[in-house]
């Protein structure tokens, strides 16, 4: 497999343990969409489950070719920022559980090799004529498809959240 073969299975992996950190850690531990001081984190949260919404669709079905290899960059760029933010943000304004911190510990690292493995991919992707290239990949295409729909769902319930916790505030 080459590096862009990985991308889908990478992000499928962030995506998944992406999933138990909000379920758990976010909703049923630490109670988020609920405590006005996590509100700027809420935010956070809403553009990166949208930004890995798009990906995981994006990436599940297709390679992004030509100029289009320069949106894919865009959000992976995007991600490495608001992972940066986002930590900052949370330790700023609450003690994280053990089992948080060595999550993210986990889910940094996908990130790494994601971009690792991304930017070699979309190097070679930007050097072909501008196109989607359809590639499904059977079962993952159909996972990463429930993990971007479920993500561009959980960041609109995030945005609510967020605009709640403005109004009590």
């Amino acid at each position: 497999m080459n590096a862009g073969s990985w991308l889908p299975v990478l992000l499928a992996v962030q995506g998944v343990l992406g999933g138990i950190d909000t379920l758990y850690n976010h909703e049923w531990v630490e109670h988020l969409p609920r405590r006005p001081s996590a509100r700027r984190e809420i935010g956070l949260h809403c553009l990166r489950e949208a930004n890995y919404g798009a990906m995981f669709v994006g990436l599940g079905w297709f390679q992004w070719h030509g100029a289009l290899a320069w949106i894919v960059a865009a959000a992976l760029a995007a991600e490495v920022l608001i992972t940066a933010i986002d930590e900052f943000e949370e330790n700023r304004t609450r003690v994280l559980p053990q089992n948080e911190r060595v999550l993210h510990v986990f889910l940094t690292l996908n990130l790494g090799l994601i971009v690792a493995l991304a930017v070699p991919a979309l190097a070679q992707w930007s050097t072909e004529p501008t196109a989607l290239v359809a590639l499904p990949r059977g079962a993952l295409t159909w996972l990463l498809t429930l993990l971007g729909l479920s993500g561009f769902a959980w960041s609109a319930r995030d945005a609510l959240a967020w605009r709640r916790l403005g109004a009590a505030a």
